[in-house]
């Protein structure tokens, strides 16, 4: 049953002990089965698995019996350590470890904005290191894919004298759009960002992929999906523009597009037929 009361993954990878909060929900409603994908929720850059998409995502699974994982990288929400001190493989580490380590069977990856980069550098990850943990993923749901973010998306925007200033200081605080306070870009995020490219690469995610991406994004242009498609090496992949959507899609007329493409791919999944829908754009 549902819990907003998270518990604790002990982590101690190479990037050194930590607890990460996890949600995990299993629903018994008639519409689930053994087969029917769970779903893994990866969220943004600064979010937390509270989020409104998140919350949204779990009273949408509950009805239809459909497993939830959540959970908070390290320096985001309810889990341990700094935010300064988060890099992509710290973050894509603690992935990995929940993926492996807490869910079971056939899952889903929904990943919103550096989410959604993430879920692809974990199916990249798995496939080369542990291919059968990679066959479980059965597709994958972008929201605002944020793909090489720390290069394309923050290094290759910054003015001289923000890179001179992350050179420097070892970090830039840069305005949020949303409200909050300014929030830092470190250079030991950008340095190991580059560890974890995409551009100039071919990439075979080995399963379906549907991105949704708004139109009025301010943070991830709506042509960057269009580079990755470009790099994906696999037909199956569908990308939906939704033209007065801005970065964080979470209207209800966004998240209905959101469950549309959860629901394709998870009946699909849970059939073991391959998605009915080519590569293409909406």
């Amino acid at each position: 049953m549902p819990s907003d009361e998270p518990q604790f993954l002990e982590l101690a990878g190479p990037s050194g002990p930590r607890r990460i909060a996890v949600l995990i929900e299993r629903h018994s409603a008639a519409a689930g089965s053994p087969a029917t994908p769970g779903l893994v929720w990866l969220q943004g850059f600064k979010s937390d698995m509270v989020s409104t998409k998140a919350s949204a995502l779990s009273q949408w699974c509950r009805p239809r019996g459909l497993a939830l994982t959540r959970f908070d990288y390290s320096g985001h929400g309810r889990s341990e350590g700094r935010f300064v001190d988060g890099t992509l493989s710290r973050w894509l580490e603690e992935t990995a470890a929940v993926f492996r380590q807490l869910t079971e069977g056939p899952q889903l990856l929904i990943g919103s904005s550096m989410g959604g980069h993430i879920a692809l550098l974990l199916i990249r990850h798995l496939r080369q290191i542990a291919p059968a943990e990679a066959a479980r993923i059965k597709g994958a749901v972008l929201i605002a894919p944020a793909w090489d973010m720390t290069e394309a998306l923050m290094w290759a925007g910054f003015s001289s004298q923000i890179r001179a200033a992350i050179e420097r200081d070892g970090q830039y605080l840069r305005p949020s759009r949303y409200g909050d306070a300014p929030y830092p870009i470190t250079r030991a995020l950008i340095e190991d960002g580059r560890n974890h490219l995409f551009a100039g690469t071919s990439f075979d995610p080995g399963c379906p992929l549907r991105i949704l991406h708004g139109m009025q994004d301010g943070d991830v242009p709506w042509r960057h999906s269009l580079g990755l498609i470009d790099l994906l090496a696999t037909a199956d992949v569908r990308l939906t523009l939704i033209k007065d959507g801005e970065h964080r899609l979470s209207r209800p007329e966004d998240m209905a597009q959101m469950f549309a493409a959860i629901a394709e791919l998870a009946a699909s999944g849970a059939s073991g037929a391959p998605a009915s829908h080519p590569r293409s754009q909406t």
